[in-house]
Order: C-alpha cells, then structure tokens, then sequence
C-alpha cells in the first residue's frame, strides 16, 4: 500500500503566506521560505505554493520565488497560479518545480492538460479544481478565478475528462470547507475518487487530526493538503503523521 502524503499548502499573495476562509478574508501568515523549511523540517512529503490571485489579477509567476524555495527546501514542490501555456510550465518547472498546479487556465484550455502531460509527463500535471456545492442538487460545481467565477462545469464531469486528458494528480478543493476548520468534504472526495483512477489530493477544511483519519478511512484520497492548521502551528505535521500511524494509515515517518 502506498503511504498516504501529508502536503501542507501555501498560498501565496504578494510574496506573503496569506489564509482565508471560503477563499476570501485573506490574512498575513508570514513568509513563504520560512514556512516552507520548518515544514521540511516537520517531515511534510510535499509543498505546494498557489499564487491565489495570479489569474484574477493577471500577473506574472513568481519565478524568483520558486528559485529561491527550490534552493533551500528539497521536498518536491507543487506550483500554481497563473500558469497559461506550455511555456508556462517549462519555465515553472526550470525554475524548481516539480509539478505545476493548473485551474482556470484548464477550464479556459483543456487542451494545456493533454500537451503538457505529452511534454513533460503526466506526473508533473496537477489540475486543480475548486468545488462548490449547489443548493438545490446533489452535485457540485467548478470554480474559476480564485472561487470567483462559476463556470457552471459539473466537477464530476470534469474530473473525468481532466483524467482522459492525461492529468496526473487531481487537487480537489471544498470551497464550502475551504478555511473552516469543520473537516474535509467526505461525500465531495469520495464521489470524485470514485469517478477516476488518478491520485487525489484533498483540500479544504481541516482542523484536526481526527479530521485527516476520518479522510483516509472513509475515502480514496491518496493525500490531505492544509494550510492554516499548519501554518499557525495548532497541528504539527510530525505529530499528525505518528496520530495517522497509531491509528493504522501508512505514512511515511
């Protein structure tokens, strides 16, 4: 059995650790290289860094930072935000990256997901799809724009076809837990790990430990991403790792 991947994530704004709830609400949480080697330190099996708000604002990637990360912290590093073409992801992945984090430039270009898979490997194309749950049906839907545009995509629909694609990891946010500590989304992950055969990455509301068993046990999710907990420390990565263990999940020690 593979070890279940414990990723805490960074979101970037301005060069700063920022956290919100529900995606907006956004607070300083410090900086990204210093969170990022205690994080090493702790034991995280992965880091991902999402510029949040790249694409609404339509700024650059933050090269610079990627190349300053990838030189002191040695985990493998997920990147996102504001990466829109084949280019795009050469340059991230030059830069340090070991895989790119893709969303709106997906939905907008689902045509970036086959050629990049055919350029680089599947294993460095993540997509990213932000869910929200509708009121009136059992379903949910895709978000672009940092959780400011409903496309109106059915993200089981998507999963699917992002996966036929050639994508080689999904990171499935819960916009409706995103930030509120209350557990991650079971019937969201479960219904969308249960819809392909690629890993997926959890997202949106952790708060406790029980929380990440409570995901591995009841879903297919191959990896639990958090930010807040982890960043103002209320949960330590290693001491999350040996709950995880104690408590019958394979995780890497």
């Amino acid at each position: 059995m593979l070890a279940k991947r414990i990723i805490p994530c960074i979101d970037i704004k301005n060069g700063r650790v920022v956290k919100g709830v529900n995606f907006f609400g956004l607070i300083d949480a410090g900086d990204p290289i210093e969170i990022a080697k205690r994080y090493e330190k702790e034991g995280a099996d992965e880091l991902a860094y999402l510029d949040i708000t790249a694409t609404c604002e339509k700024r650059d990637i933050f090269f610079d930072l990627i190349q300053r990360t990838a030189s002191q912290v040695f985990m493998p590093l997920t990147v996102g935000g504001g990466i829109k073409t084949i280019d795009d992801i050469k340059s991230v992945l030059r830069a340090g990256a070991d895989k790119v984090s893709i969303n709106s430039s997906a939905i907008n270009n689902p045509n970036l997901i086959l050629e990049g898979a055919k350029k680089f490997g599947k294993q460095c194309i993540v997509v990213a799809i932000d869910a929200k749950k509708n009121v009136n049906t059992p379903s949910w839907n895709v978000f672009i724009n940092g959780g400011r545009i409903d496309t109106g995509l059915d993200v089981i629909a998507w999963a699917k076809k992002a996966t036929r694609l050639g994508a080689g990891e999904l990171l499935l946010t819960s916009m409706d837990r995103d930030g509120t500590k209350n557990g991650y989304d079971i019937e969201l992950t479960k219904r969308v790990a249960n819809a392909v055969n690629i890993p997926i990455i959890a997202s949106g509301g952790a708060g406790e430990k029980k929380d990440f068993l409570e995901l591995f046990n009841k879903t297919q999710s191959d990896a639990a991403l958090a930010a807040s907990i982890f960043h103002f420390q209320k949960i330590k990565i290693k001491d999350l790792k040996m709950y995880l263990k104690k408590h019958n999940i394979e995780v890497r020690l």
